[in-house]
């Protein structure tokens, strides 16, 4: 009978390769009925011929590319560590199959215009095909990142082990203070809460204060406490379909009638493919910020800002609000708080 471990890669290889293979074939399908579609002739050789050639360019990169890295990841595990910063699934996803498929799904409504002009065109594209592409490269990433973790039994998040490490880092200390004052003769005196502070007109460099805000509730029994169970596993999914959330709204935009009928449909498309090229990098690579402001919130800003100009509130304002504060508040505080004027520490009350 075959181990767990055995039958969790077998599911995730083929959940990945279905991810990676799908929505090539969906959308170059949807391109050969398109180009079909402004021929008059019934017959249908050249609906077949691009068919043809989506499967054939995804059986080549299947052996020639996916096959080979996966088997090298596998078996040379060494090589598999070495890699710092950047995913190597994740890179061929974004490369072999989304931006082939955005690259069609544009070729889809441009052969259509060139041909017969775009009263042939529909009044809104279907959505199937771009949520398909964007579902199949979150589902990727979501393995991915799967991996590292059991799929059976409970496993305790991040906040759990940290507040594990910090009990026993307290009653650590507390033994230690008390085995202190039994030596000394001193009698134990309940732990007092301190707080630091700046001495006035003092410009020596101290710790920063200790920052103070609501206590959060703790449930250990009841119906509160199952409420308040948290598993990594589970915000796993949750995180990993947040995150490309503006990404997701924003390639929405591009099948509206007045950004795909007009050349608004480009820039949409190829900044939505750039902000997508952040999936590449580790989950907890530093850099990982600075390219989403540059990647995703700045240009989005100046898309948003032309399309609401242009064409009217075809995007949420509530978008571009979001795109703007990100930036801002990114700016702000990691590089002009640096400077003397904004260096002062404050603290609200």
């Amino acid at each position: 009978m075959a181990s767990g471990k055995l039958i969790k890669l077998l599911v995730f290889e083929l959940l990945e390769f279905a991810a990676f293979c799908i929505p090539t074939l969906v959308i170059m399908e949807q391109f050969a009925t398109a180009s079909q579609n402004t021929r008059k002739t019934p017959e249908r050789t050249h609906y077949w011929l691009v068919v043809s050639c989506s499967i054939a360019y995804v059986a080549l990169v299947t052996l020639l590319i996916w096959i080979p890295v996966k088997v090298l990841l596998f078996k040379k595990r060494h090589l598999y560590h070495k890699i710092k910063g950047w995913r190597p699934v994740m890179t061929m996803c974004a490369v072999l199959t989304t931006l082939p498929s955005f690259s069609f799904s544009i070729a889809v409504t441009e052969v259509q215009k060139n041909i017969n002009g775009s009263a042939v065109l529909p009044d809104m594209l279907p959505d199937l095909p771009v949520s398909l592409v964007l579902t199949s490269l979150i589902l990727v990433d979501i393995i991915e990142k799967l991996r590292i973790y059991p799929l059976r039994g409970r496993q305790k998040s991040n906040e759990d082990r940290h507040i594990q490490t910090t009990s026993l880092q307290q009653i650590k200390t507390v033994t230690d203070q008390a085995k202190q004052n039994e030596e000394n003769g001193i009698p134990p005196q309940p732990a007092q809460r301190t707080k630091l502070s700046r001495p006035p007109g003092g410009t020596t460099q101290s710790p920063a204060p200790e920052l103070e805000g609501p206590q959060e509730p703790t449930f250990e029994w009841g119906l509160l406490s199952a409420m308040s169970r948290q598993d990594v596993r589970a915000e796993v999914f949750l995180w990993s379909f947040l995150m490309w959330a503006d990404t997701i709204e924003m390639v929405r935009v591009a099948g509206h009638p007045s950004v795909y009928k007009s050349g608004w449909v480009y820039p949409v498309y190829i900044f939505s493919f750039l902000s997508l090229l952040r999936i590449i990098l580790t989950p907890q690579n530093p850099l990982l910020s600075c390219l989403g402001i540059l990647l995703q919130d700045l240009p989005f800003i100046f898309i948003r800002l032309s399309l609401v100009i242009v064409l009217g509130t075809i995007t949420p304002i509530l978008g571009l609000c979001k795109n703007v504060l990100v930036t801002v508040s990114y700016v702000y505080f990691n590089y002009l708080t640096r400077f003397k004027v904004f260096s002062n520490f404050e603290m609200s009350f």
